[in-house]
């Protein structure tokens, strides 16, 4: 197996992982806001702290691998 092959692999399983990332970061980010209301006080962190995974998702599908 050539470097190619193992640059192509890595490549395509970094999309991958970041396309789950944001589904799951957008999932976190809609069920915090239609909860809202019952969150209280924390609405505002937890609605924070989903955007995280999102922008590491984003991160990860815009990465340049080599």
């Amino acid at each position: 197996m050539s470097s190619e092959e193992g640059g192509l692999g890595l490549a395509i399983t970094e999309r991958f992982f970041g396309l789950i990332l944001i589904i799951i970061g957008s999932l976190i980010e809609y069920y915090t806001l239609a909860s809202m209301d019952s969150l209280g006080a924390f609405g505002g962190f937890f609605a924070f702290l989903s955007i995280i995974p999102v922008v590491l998702g984003l991160l990860m599908i815009t990465a340049k691998t080599e």
